[in-house]
């Protein structure tokens, strides 16, 4: 498919059908909408759905059970979570009218809702599932609403909020490998076994040698090939898993409200609407900090769009019986990392797995790759994510005014989950949506203290030199600083 240029080569910005101007970056040949090879685009977007497959999974696993469903039932909503994502996928990288962030950016089932969601509908069987899609259903409209107006958030962005938050990403995503490294499973016998952790490193290091030793298109698969390679070895191990695909069908379709049509319930919908909110928030950290690692920053029209993406896809989701989604910052460090910045790489993954939504026995073999060999996978991409933040730090001038301190604060409050998960057990559980979200957290300490530090009360002789966040921040961002 080729790429349809959205920006005209000339400085006018001429407007664009809808009668708006056009203030996004102007080179049409830029390596985002590049489009690769068929080979190349396959196996670089399967390198997509590896990394991020357990994580698509695991909520619908969760819930599942919790809510009473059986085992099959819930190996019914794993496929309809990854045939859903597929489609917010594609919606965020290939868009249409101004839906889409256009940005090499991965939807999927967001963790963010997973507690919420047990809480509306444990025990409840299809009855609860009813009522989780149905409030999914009005936060995700009433979030696509709010899109135009949330975006505005982006000029609150300069590269010292956005460094803390995309490294606060970075180490939050962290725990999440060193899970997977121990065996995923925190109950099983063999949880944190010399086994499990030696398969991590074998991984680790076969990833790194990859990258140190290869070259060209290899080199940006080396993620893809360290996965293969480290499940290869796992299985004289015996640490794989077959019973996947012995059970799994050839074909099958997630029915549209097969548990039933969408109930509406006030306390549910609340809910929700708070764990959209977080969505979005993140979603914003993530697309600011995407554009800069594609060299392609996102202003409020990219934003905009992609929150579009994102409501919509959430939207649409529970009509094939999927949960809310938003974007995976681990596929973030993967761009990172390889960087292939084509778009089209990452909706060749949404086509992926739209059909491992379809079959779920090729999802099966996915599901081969041990949670061992994808935590020591993930260190690396979780890692890479938390370095592309300190080198926005690095661009944000912390040796003047208070930056250092904003960075300071933000960063410390955004660990308090992950160093010390219970530190808000006494909260009502409606705030813990928000304070269990280091990155939230993290980023709302960011914007309040920038604002109050380097914008409230300043004195007008100050404002025409450049700010405390260094005149390259300045110019790195699309819209400057307010």
């Amino acid at each position: 498919m080729a790429a349809t240029p959205r920006f005209r080569n000339d400085a006018s910005a001429a407007p664009d059908p809808d009668g708006e101007p056009v203030t996004a970056p102007s080179d049409r040949n830029h390596p985002v909408d590049e489009t690769l090879p068929p080979f190349k685009m396959f196996t670089s977007g399967l390198q997509h759905v590896a990394a991020m497959y357990a994580g698509v999974v695991a909520p619908p696993m969760i819930v599942g059970p919790a809510v009473g469903l059986t085992a099959k039932e819930t190996a019914f909503l794993m496929g309809a979570s990854l045939f859903t994502a597929g489609i917010a996928t594609l919606l965020q990288t290939l868009g249409f009218w101004r839906i889409g962030a256009r940005l090499p950016f991965v939807n999927g089932v967001s963790f963010a809702g997973v507690t919420p969601m047990v809480a509306i509908g444990k025990d409840r069987g299809h009855d609860g599932i009813a009522v989780i899609f149905g409030a999914i259903i009005v936060a995700s409209l009433l979030g696509f609403v709010l899109a135009p107006y949330f975006c505005k958030l982006v000029r609150f962005f300069p590269p010292v909020v956005t460094g803390t938050v995309i490294t606060l990403i970075g180490i939050s995503l962290l725990p999440v490998a060193f899970n997977w490294s121990q065996g995923g499973n925190a109950t099983a016998d063999d949880y944190g076994s010399t086994t499990n952790i030696t398969m991590a490193a074998v991984t680790l290091v076969i990833v790194l040698a990859l990258r140190k030793l290869l070259r060209g298109f290899l080199q940006q698969i080396a993620i893809l090939l360290g996965l293969v390679v480290g499940t290869l070895i796992a299985i004289p191990v015996g640490i794989t898993d077959f019973g996947a695909i012995k059970d799994a069908d050839v074909v099958g379709f997630p029915t549209p409200f097969h548990f039933g049509a969408p109930q509406f319930e006030i306390a549910a919908i609340v809910s929700m609407c708070i764990v959209m909110l977080v969505c979005m928030t993140e979603s914003t950290a993530d697309m600011l900090a995407l554009g800069k690692i594609v060299d392609r920053p996102a202003d409020e029209r990219t934003i905009e769009g992609g929150l579009r993406a994102d409501t919509l896809g959430s939207a649409i989701s529970p009509l094939f019986n999927g949960f809310m989604c938003s974007a995976f910052a681990q596929n973030i460090g993967l761009v990172a990392m390889t960087k292939v910045r084509s778009r089209f790489v990452v909706a060749a993954g949404g086509g992926i797995l739209i059909l491992l939504g379809l079959c779920p026995v090729a999802a099966s073999v996915i599901a081969l790759v041990p949670l061992p060999v994808l935590g020591g996978a993930g260190i690396v991409l979780f890692g890479s994510v938390a370095a592309s933040g300190i080198q926005t730090l690095a661009t944000a001038a912390l040796e003047k005014g208070e930056n250092a301190l904003i960075v300071a604060a933000a960063v410390g409050v955004g660990l308090i989950p992950i160093a010390a998960p219970e530190f808000y057990h006494a909260f009502p559980k409606d705030l813990l949506v928000v304070l269990d979200s280091g990155i939230s957290t993290g980023c709302v300490v960011a914007i309040v203290l920038n604002l109050a530090f380097n914008h409230l009360g300043r004195k007008p002789d100050t404002e025409a030199e450049p700010d405390s966040q260094g005149q390259d921040s300045v110019n790195a961002s699309p819209v400057g600083v307010h």
